[in-house]
């Protein structure tokens, strides 16, 4: 028991396993608005800008007219390990839709790690980096931290802290966003 517990306190991955089994029993749901709804749009527009891990910037507001879904995590953050699998089945749900766009950003800049990551757990899920001063209205330090855009720009969904996106609820509402 007590090699169990210190491995609980040294593992980032161990700590993920846990919370993914807390979320299959129905823990850790976000918060979507009722009937897929928009829960709250804050007035609030940013050119906040990413860079891919072959460089290229992407500017939000290049994404105008699209559903966006960002996740700001780190390789080392247990609830983002967690999560990270949820993310990855929504975004193989929306693949070849090109009005939906999931942005993963790292916020440590350690995109290396980051893809490692992806590839060792065959997740499809694009990397990013911030290349500019990330909004508060976004991320304001907390991990992990989620926040979906509408076509508008407008933010539309904040979580902060662990989440299970697999919820039907969640397509549901991208769904009503994106058409």
């Amino acid at each position: 028991m007590a090699a169990f517990v210190i491995a609980m306190f040294f593992s980032p991955d161990l700590k993920g396993i846990l919370i993914q089994g807390l979320m299959r029993i129905g823990l850790f749901q976000p918060d979507v608005p009722e009937g897929g709804g928009v829960k709250t749009k804050l007035s609030f527009t940013s050119d906040a800008a990413f860079r891919d891990k072959n460089g290229a910037l992407v500017k939000l507001s290049d994404l105008k007219g699209k559903v966006v879904f960002i996740n700001f995590w780190a390789t080392w953050c247990p609830p983002c390990i967690a999560e990270m699998p949820s993310i990855d089945k929504l975004h193989r749900k929306y693949k070849g839709y090109n009005e939906v766009v999931f942005l993963m950003v790292d916020v440590d800049g350690k995109i290396e790690s980051s893809v490692e990551f992806m590839k060792k757990r065959n997740f499809m899920l694009q990397v990013y980096t911030p290349a500019s001063a990330i909004p508060v209205e976004y991320f304001s330090g907390s991990m992990p931290t989620t926040v979906i855009l509408d076509k508008s720009s407008n933010v539309v969904f904040q979580q902060v802290g662990a989440a299970d996106y697999s919820n039907i609820e969640v397509a549901v509402f991208i769904d009503k966003l994106r058409l």
